[in-house]
């Protein structure tokens, strides 16, 4: 996988080398994640190419391994990022502090003095605030840098409601109080820029919602005024096809939408695109341990759970399977799940799968994005590896943990 424009727009489970995948579990054992670095840089440069004239950031919530967030600053990224972890991680890869722009939301004493105290021998860093509350909270710290007000601009949009953040009182200033809350910010602060962010997993039938909201975060700007501001950062949320029969986003269309939508602006559109550069790039291997007949289906039990991937689990989420060890056998229909006890550890239910036997591969797609940042150890079990695969070779991204890494903190 080369780091250009011209890759594909949608990297599908087939495309990946299956004899490499193989060796690779073998190498490091399951459950094991693999995050393809090329891919990264490759998406990338590809949705900033879309987007000449804009500033786009990488969203670090969506995987903030080291390999990745450097992946990033390489192919000329900036990051975002949404607590003082995410900050200093981007830091340690080797980001700008004064390129940064962190995103309070309801954010702990703890993030707002790292944020503080990074804003003040960084002073072009960027503090997005989505409550009145949160602007108070740094004045009494003695911050009074740079900020961005975060607007809800009462439009969700995306794949499932628990992330359809424009729509949710949780996530920014109400959008008719915006206008004051500016005044207000203004008076102490520097204020440098609007920002929203509609919702998450948006594909071009999603593009009407997302811009409706998009629209009005463009009056808005325009109603504070603009021609002050240094950015108007309309956020991410931009998707990839999980299923395989759905078609990729039409970069060139939401592009051409989405600044239809702002309008004229005399400051600079930045976006925030995290799902959109991570999820292809990554996947997890899963060994295949029990095939039991059921009356109604054929369950395969696997060494993944919802503590590797709890996206099926909390989201419904559809995920691509595919047997990396004998995808030409007869395709069966099964469900697989894993070893936590409870029903939701599923990943599938009445999956064609080419037929798994017991000790083979199992790849699930698109796990580059919310996938290891939300793994757990629930039953006590431990994280599994990351293989980073760059420039033709694999290297351990991430060690597995042991139990001892479960139990260290304990007294």
């Amino acid at each position: 996988m080369t780091d250009n424009a011209e890759s594909p727009a949608v990297r599908r489970l087939d495309d990946w080398d299956l004899e490499r995948l193989e060796s690779l579990a073998t190498e490091y054992e399951t459950p094991l994640y693999v995050m393809d670095c090329d891919r990264v840089k490759a998406n990338y440069t590809r949705f900033s190419n879309a987007f000449p004239d804009a500033h786009v950031m990488y969203a670090a919530k969506a995987h903030t391994g080291k390999a990745v967030l450097e992946a990033v600053l390489e192919a000329g990224g900036t990051i975002e990022c949404a607590a003082w972890g995410e900050l200093q991680r981007s830091i340690e890869a080797g980001a700008d502090p004064n390129e940064l722009q962190y995103t309070a939301v309801n954010p702990p004493a703890h993030d707002l003095d790292y944020a503080t105290e990074l804003g003040a021998e960084n002073p072009e860093l960027t503090i997005t605030i989505g409550a009145l509350d949160t602007l108070e909270r740094l004045n009494e710290r003695g911050y009074d840098g740079r900020i961005a007000i975060r607007i809800n601009p009462g439009i969700g949009t995306g794949h499932h409601e628990k992330v359809a953040t424009g729509a949710d009182a949780k996530f920014g200033i109400p959008y008719e109080r915006v206008p004051e809350v500016a005044d207000r910010v203004r008076e102490d602060f520097e204020l440098v820029g609007i920002h929203a962010h509609a919702g998450s997993g948006v594909l071009t039938d999603d593009l009407e919602d997302h811009c409706r909201a998009i629209e009005r975060v463009g009056d808005m700007a325009r109603r504070v005024g603009d021609d002050e501001l240094e950015f108007v950062d309309i956020g991410g949320g931009y998707g990839v096809p999980y299923r395989e029969d759905e078609a990729p986003l039409d970069l060139a269309k939401t592009s051409d939408m989405v600044r239809d939508a702002v309008g004229d602006l005399e400051a600079q559109l930045k976006l925030e695109p995290g799902r959109y550069i991570v999820a292809d790039a990554g996947l997890i291997l899963t060994e295949v341990n029990t095939i039991k007949e059921a009356p109604d289906t054929t369950v395969v039990g696997v060494d993944a759970s919802l503590s590797t991937l709890i996206r099926p689990a909390m989201f419904g989420s559809y995920h691509p399977m595919l047997n990396v060890s004998a995808p030409d056998r007869e395709p069966l229909e099964v469900t697989v799940g894993g070893p936590v006890c409870t029903s939701a550890d599923v990943f599938a239910h009445d999956r064609p799968i080419a037929r798994p036997e017991r000790n083979d591969i199992l790849a699930i797609g698109n796990a580059g994005s919310y996938g290891y940042e939300l793994a757990n150890q629930f039953h006590s079990q431990p994280k599994p590896a990351e293989v980073v695969l760059e420039d033709g070779e694999a290297r351990i991204g991430r060690r597995r943990e042991t139990l001892e890494d479960v139990t260290r903190l304990e007294q």
